[in-house]
């Protein structure tokens, strides 16, 4: 695992009206501060990548639909340096990933229908100086293939 990334299993609770899962709670092990909560959705076979931050601590739950996640350590002070970490998120995997600052990620939507993720994020968007440091999500840079892997 990429020095810095958490996982978190949701607890999902069902019951005959719905289900509930509660995502990030301000006395979990992971918590760190609150800056925003947003969400964002990503149609079917869509790329979003790649991106890292370099104050902000993401912290991404895919709520509905399945999303191939990746990252990136492109820290150079990193013991992890130069490593890739590939996640499956969504409706089949419950799960909380953060991502700390300098770690470039992205994602693809893997399932048949629009999905959606919210993100805690520790920082707020700042309009005027946005805390986002971009390369295309085809870059040589990362060695990373979005394509689906066959066999």
């Amino acid at each position: 695992m990429i020095d810095g990334v958490k996982t978190k299993s949701l607890r999902v609770i069902p019951d005959e009206r719905g289900r509930l899962a509660e995502m990030l709670r301000a006395d979990d092990e992971i918590f760190i501060k609150f800056g925003q909560c947003y969400m964002t959705t990503t149609y079917p076979g869509v790329v979003k990548a790649w991106h890292y931050h370099k104050l902000q601590t993401d912290n991404f739950v895919a709520i509905t639909g399945m999303f191939k996640v990746a990252l990136y350590d492109d820290r150079e002070d990193s013991p992890t340096h130069g490593e890739v970490n590939e996640f499956f998120l969504g409706d089949f995997n419950a799960t909380l990933l953060q991502i700390p600052p300098g770690v470039y990620h992205g994602w693809k939507c893997i399932s048949e229908r629009e999905g959606i993720v919210v993100n805690v994020s520790t920082e707020m968007y700042n309009y005027d100086d946005p805390d986002e440091y971009r390369l295309p999500f085809d870059t040589d840079k990362i060695p990373y293939d979005w394509d689906i892997q066959m066999g």
